[in-house]
């Protein structure tokens, strides 16, 4: 690298002009720096001389930053910008008991939410209020020769720390083949239509809890007219407990709020 110093008070030539190594586009200013090693490593006594060698220091490190990334409009991930990053919790304590028998509820995008938060990321929380249809619940343990119940409900409603619309009733299919269950796209007897789960606004995480019956091979289950008209505050239980339905074989569920809280 050869270069000329610069008497005392003159000024070296533009960056472009000077003669030496100028890094790549994806090299960092670190990286341009590095190639001076080949300059003495103090400065003379003399202060003209120290003052030359600064200046040629300074000539490559503007070189450097026109040859950066963000002088040809790549962005730089500037720490105060908010990251594009999806962060995916799973539940714990309490509401992660719940999730047993692996029982799998998938949503476009998503994948299984079961045991999760719905993140607030690509604004999915919104999406799965306003846009997605029914998931597709799957259960790999299925028996091909049985049927089954699915249950969605809201027991936070309208909140968790206020439920007094608990088990709001979001789903019921009834005579759900098993062999459908296996591959995750259930047919049966639909009793309630599926409805997408839409938390108040101010009112918190709700869990959303799917539970899976072994349907008895008995009478057909329906809903009184009372609770075919309404959904908030379902007897759940009273309901289990007239179809002899037994404890769930699986269940699962996910947790979300209001998209704008």
């Amino acid at each position: 690298m050869g270069y000329e110093e610069a008497p005392l008070g003159d000024e070296l030539p533009l960056p472009w002009a000077v003669s030496f190594p100028v890094p790549s586009s994806r090299e960092t200013i670190s990286t341009a720096t590095s190639n001076l090693q080949a300059l003495p490593q103090s400065c003379s006594p003399i202060p003209r001389t120290c003052w030359g060698r600064m200046k040629l220091l300074g000539a490559v490190l503007l070189a450097a930053g026109l040859l950066s990334p963000s002088a040809h409009g790549e962005q730089l991930p500037w720490p105060e910008e908010p990251s594009r990053t999806c962060y995916f919790q799973m539940l714990s304590g309490t509401d992660s008991e719940f999730c047993r028998g692996d029982l799998e509820v998938i949503y476009p995008e998503l994948g299984d939410v079961g045991c999760m938060y719905i993140p607030q990321c690509h604004q999915y929380r919104r999406r799965l209020s306003r846009e997605w249809g029914s998931p597709r619940v799957r259960y790999p343990q299925a028996v091909k020769s049985k049927k089954y119940v699915l249950v969605l409900v809201d027991p936070d409603a309208p909140s968790r720390a206020n439920p007094s619309k608990r088990f709001w009733r979001h789903w019921l299919v009834t005579d759900i083949p098993g062999a459908d269950l296996r591959s995750g796209d259930i047919q049966g007897h639909v009793l309630s239509d599926y409805i997408r789960p839409t938390p108040p606004p101010r009112s918190g995480y709700h869990r959303y809890q799917l539970r899976l019956y072994e349907q008895p091979a008995h009478g057909a289950i329906t809903l009184s007219p009372e609770e075919r008209v309404s959904l908030g505050a379902w007897g759940m239980e009273n309901f289990v407990e007239q179809f002899r339905l037994g404890s769930p074989v699986a269940s699962t569920q996910f947790l979300t709020k209001y998209y704008e809280d």
